[in-house]
């Protein structure tokens, strides 16, 4: 299987690694995520508009907890930077290479 691959401006061969999952469960809704990625992948949603039963891992204390969450919006529109990972302080985030689509 060959996986997605770019060249650098300066001629390094380079792979993007596309986010894949984002566990919502740790996820502190703290918006850096969000707000480093160009790209609009990410949405912030409160926490009371989630389906907790979708959530892996969520334990008791989340549906209890106030505030913002983020969801996955647009995953397809992600262009393999990781800037959301490295900014994450809970990593919350998954990420892979992707195939070529045929």
């Amino acid at each position: 299987m060959s996986v997605i691959t770019g060249i650098t401006r300066g001629g390094v061969e380079w792979t993007p690694s596309f986010v894949t999952s984002l566990n919502q469960s740790i996820c502190i809704g703290c918006g850096r995520c969000y707000k480093v990625c160009p790209r609009d992948v990410f949405e912030l949603l409160e926490r009371d508009e989630l389906d907790l039963e979708e959530i892996e891992d969520a334990d008791d204390d989340f549906d209890e907890a106030p505030g913002m969450v983020m969801s996955l919006r647009d995953m397809l529109d992600c262009i393999g930077c990781e800037a959301c990972s490295r900014v994450c302080p809970k990593g919350c985030l998954s990420h892979e290479p992707q195939a070529l689509a045929a």
